[in-house]
């Protein structure tokens, strides 16, 4: 095997497979990223029990050929390659990776020993990457990180029709994106039209793709992928299914509260430098003002911001001042509206009147 690439290409796609790559396994071919060259294509494959991740990218492929090496070697060695063209040829027993005045040498692991990558499971349609990427972002915020509930580690994602539901919570908040996407060849099995997917795992795929126009959905019952731009991946379903939002995000009646998002964040930031702990921020809403308050005794900040709020005259309700803002940043839009129940209750951010993006926060009673 025998091919010239530049290196900034080289960096990027061996950076993309050595994603999925174990930090520790008792099986050293599986720290490996196989490289394939052919027809003026460079291929970059990594794989684990959980995920893989393969990209192809454009090289001069003078020799056609294989080899398996480490992989995080690999990338430790193409980011600190001169800008450039890189050669890359198999000597041997090592591939040697020659960029401007400097040459490097890496051991090759046994070819035979290597699983075989796993295909893409069936296809079920299309998604814009860029709104994909954006909604991933929006709920993976409200994902749960304790690996002793793997389930609620992970992101819902629900096909019906035309229509896609991302979802996440971590039992003390939920987050749902809508959006648009283009089914293809049939709806496929019921249960496979409601899964979970790793939040991290897919989140890294959905940035990745990014730009990359539609992008291909792949579906079974154990697992997901995605392909487009020359990127494919995979990852493992996790067991279980997320509680389900729909009563959750009914309120009945209730007080709708409106304010400019940007100055609410900047404001959460400022009086949350005196809330210890989990003291939370206060949000007293009135009629054409809301009022943020934090902390206790001689130690307090607060602030006031112009806000509209219909249904009541007044109410005032607290939140975890970190997850309030995590909230706040996971919308784009100029204003955000607070949907209240009263002290102490679930309160409902949404970005518009349609909800297509929601955001669900249980409040704390303020302190009397």
């Amino acid at each position: 095997m025998e091919f010239r690439i530049d290196s900034s290409a080289l960096t990027d796609a061996v950076a993309w497979a050595a994603r999925v790559l174990p930090a520790r396994s008792p099986v050293p071919v599986l720290g490996g990223l196989l490289l394939e060259a052919a027809d003026g294509r460079l291929r970059v494959s990594g794989l684990d029990h959980e995920a893989s991740a393969r990209i192809e990218v454009e090289a001069d492929t003078a020799v056609d050929g294989r080899a398996l090496v480490l992989g995080r070697r690999l990338l430790d060695i193409s980011k600190v390659l001169p800008k450039g063209p890189v050669e890359c040829a198999v000597e041997g027993s090592r591939l040697s990776v020659t960029g401007g005045e400097a040459r490097f040498g890496l051991s090759l692991l046994p070819l035979e020993d290597y699983p075989a990558p796993p295909g893409l499971p069936a296809l079920r349609g299309a998604v814009d990457a860029d709104a994909f990427a954006a909604a991933v972002g929006q709920v993976a915020v409200a994902a749960g990180r304790d690996d002793a509930l793997p389930v609620l580690t992970g992101i819902r994602l629900a096909l019906d029709g035309t229509e896609m539901t991302l979802a996440a919570t971590d039992r003390y908040r939920y987050a749902v994106r809508t959006l648009e996407w283009k089914p293809e060849g049939g709806t496929g099995p019921v249960g496979d039209t409601d899964v979970v997917v790793p939040a991290r795992r897919l989140t890294e795929i959905a940035r990745s793709l990014a730009g990359a126009g539609l992008v291909r959905l792949a579906l079974d019952g154990g697992s997901i992928g995605f392909e487009g731009d020359g990127v494919r991946a995979t990852t493992r379903l996790l067991d279980g299914r997320l509680p389900r939002h729909e009563k959750l995000f009914t309120l009945g009646e209730h007080a709708v509260a409106e304010t400019d998002r940007a100055p609410l964040v900047e404001a959460v930031k400022r009086v949350a430098v005196v809330a210890e702990g989990d003291s939370p921020v206060q949000l007293s809403f009135g009629e054409d003002a809301v009022r943020l308050h934090a902390g206790y005794e001689d130690d307090v900040a607060s602030q006031r911001l112009p806000a509209r709020l219909d249904g009541a005259v007044s109410t005032t309700v607290a939140f975890n001042p970190a997850y309030l803002l995590d909230a706040l940043g996971s919308f784009d839009t100029g204003t955000v509206r607070f949907h209240l129940l009263g002290p102490g209750q679930r309160a409902l951010l949404t970005d518009r009147a349609d909800g297509v993006h929601q955001h669900l926060l249980m409040s704390v009673k303020p302190p009397a």
